[in-house]
C-alpha cells in the first residue's frame, strides 16, 4: 500500500472509526496529545476549520505544533513534548525527568526546524539558548540548559533555542563531531568509565529500537573481538561460542568507531568530599584523534591474541545474516567517501563516528524507530500489529523516508490518534 494511501485510508478510519469525536473534539484531542495543554478557543476554531477544509487533521495539528494564522502555538509541544521525547535518549537510566542538556535540546532544534532527521547521528550541529542572563555554554557542566529551562522560554522560538556548530562551540574538531552521540550530555552518560561499548549499545536501543538481545548473531567473524573478552568464561569455551560471540562479533567491530573518545571527571583526591556522580557531573568530553584511548585496551590478559584496536576503524558485519533483515541497511551510509564497499564487498566500512552515525540512521530500522517513538509518545500506546495502525505506521515511515521531517511524523500520528484512542 502506498503511503498517500495508508495514510488517507487510516484518517477516513479516524473520522468514522469515533462517530462521536466531531471536529472540535478531535482537534482539542490533537492539541492536549501534542502539547499537553487546553487548546484556547481561537485555536480550536482554526484548527476545527483547517479540519473541514482541505487541511485536514494533519493541518490541524501543524496548527497545534506551530500556530494558525492569527494565533500563536503554545510552545509547549518543543519544550514539553519533545524535550520528554528526547530525554530518556540522553541519560543511562533512560530518565525522563533529567534536565534538559545539550543532546535533548539539539534534537528539539532538528524536529522544529524540520531538518534531516538521519542528520542527529553525524552531522556538526548543536542547538544552545539565547536568553538573557544564560551563562555560556560550558564543556564540563550543564548550566547553561538548565538555567534555559527553568527560564521557561519557549524552546520553539528561534530566538531562544539556536542552531550551531557543535565544533564551534564546544572546541571538538570537525572529525571528531557525530551529531547528538558526541554532545556533553552522552559523552557523560556513555563514554564515561568502561570501553565505549554503551555508546553503541544504547544508540541502538534509543534510535534502531533495538538492544543487543535482539541482535545477536553467532555466524559473523570472530576477528574483531577485543582482547577483553574471555574466550572460556568460567572455564566452559561452550559459553563463549554460545553467548559472547553473539554479541561481541558483531558489536566490537562497531563500537571500535568510538575508539578515540573519554569522558575523564576528578578523582577522589582531585575533588574530596564529592561523591562518584558529583565528580562526573565535572567531567568533559576528550577526543585523542590518531591516539586509541587506554579503556579500549585494557584487561589484554584475559586472552592476549584476541583483537587489539589500532584506530577508529569500524566494521559492520551485520550487514550480512539475520541482522541484515531485521535492520535494513541501505545504502553507503550516505557517505561514500567514509565507506568502502570495495575492499570488502560484504560489509560497510568507515571511519570515526560520524561515518557510523550515518551507517545507522540510513537504515529501516532507524526510520521505523522513530515513528513508533512518536507513536508511543503522541498515542500513549504501542501500535498493534495487524489493526489500521500498522497500515498507518508503515505509511508514515514511507513519507518519513522520503523527507526525514520529524515534525511531519507527529503531525500525522495525531491525525492518525483523534480518532483511534
Amino acid at each position: 500500500m502506498g503511503r498517500r494511501t495508508a495514510i488517507t485510508v487510516a484518517l477516513a478510519l479516524a473520522l468514522t472509526t469515533n462517530v462521536y469525536a466531531g471536529p472540535r473534539e478531535q482537534a482539542r484531542r490533537i492539541h492536549d496529545r501534542l502539547t499537553g495543554v487546553p487548546a484556547s478557543d481561537a485555536m480550536l476554531d482554526a484548527m476545527e476549520s483547517a479540519i473541514q477544509g482541505a487541511n485536514g487533521l494533519v493541518g490541524a495539528a501543524l496548527y497545534a505544533i506551530d500556530g494558525a494564522p492569527g494565533v500563536p502555538a503554545t510552545g509547549d509541544f518543543y519544550t514539553v513534548t519533545v524535550k520528554n521525547w528526547a530525554t530518556p535518549w540522553t541519560n543511562e537510566a533512560r530518565d525522563v525527568f533529567a534536565p534538559l542538556n545539550d543532546y535533548s535540546a539539539t534534537v528539539v532544534g532538528a524536529v522544529r526546524d524540520e531538518l534531516d532527521f538521519r542528520d542527529i547521528l553525524s552531522a556538526d550541529i548543536l542547538y544552545t539558548g539565547a536568553v538573557p542572563g544564560i551563562p555560556p555554554y560550558g564543556i564540563s557542566d550543564n548550566n547553561h540548559y538548565e538555567f534555559l529551562e527553568a527560564s521557561g522560554a519557549n524552546l520553539g522560538d528561534v530566538g531562544v533555542l539556536v542552531r550551531d556548530s557543535q565544533s564551534g562551540v564546544t572546541g571538538l574538531p570537525a572529525a571528531a563531531v557525530a551529531g547528538v552521540t558526541t554532545t556533553r550530555a552522552a559523552a557523560r552518560a556513555f563514554f564515561v568509565d568502561g570501553t565505549n561499548r554503551a555508546m553503541l549499545r544504547f544508540t541502538l536501543l534509543n534510535h534502531l529500537c533495538m538492544d543487543m538481545e535482539q541482535l545477536k548473531d553467532g555466524n559473523a567473524p570472530t576477528d574483531r573481538i577485543r582482547q577483553d573478552v574471555s574466550r572460556s568464561p568460567g572455564g566452559d569455551s561452550t559459553l563463549f561460542l554460545n553467548q559472547c560471540v553473539t554479541c561481541h562479533a558483531g558489536m566490537d567491530p562497531l563500537a571500535q568507531a568510538y575508539a578515540y573518545y573519554d569522558f575523564p571527571y576528578p578523582g577522589e583526591d582531585d575533588a574530596p568530599g564529592l561523591e562518584l556522580e558529583a565528580r562526573k557531573d565535572l567531567g568533559s568530553i576528550e577526543y585523542t584523534g590518531g591516539s586509541v584511548q587506554r579503556k579500549n585496551l585494557i584487561n589484554s590478559g584475559t586472552f592476549p591474541t584476541g583483537y587489539v584496536t589500532p584506530n577508529d576503524h569500524w566494521t559492520n558485519y551485520w550487514r550480512l545474516g539475520d541482522n541484515s533483515g531485521r535492520i535494513g541497511w541501505q545504502g553507503q551510509a550516505g557517505n561514500e567517501s567514509a565507506i568502502d564497499l570495495a575492499r570488502n564487498p560484504a560489509y560497510s566500512e568507515g571511519d570515526g563516528a560520524a561515518s557510523l552515525g550515518r551507517e545507522l540512521a540510513n537504515s529501516d530500522a532507524f526510520a521505523h524507530c522513530q515513528v513508533k517513538k512518536a507513536f508511543r509518545t503522541v498515542c500513549l500506546r504501542d501500535p498493534v500489529d495487524g489493526t489500521a495502525d500498522a497500515a498507518t505506521v508503515d505509511g508514515i515511515v514511507d513519507g518519513f523516508n522520503a523527507t526525514h521531517n520529524m515534525k511531519q511524523v507527529f503531525a500525522e500520528v495525531a491525525a492518525y490518534c483523534a480518532g483511534h484512542l
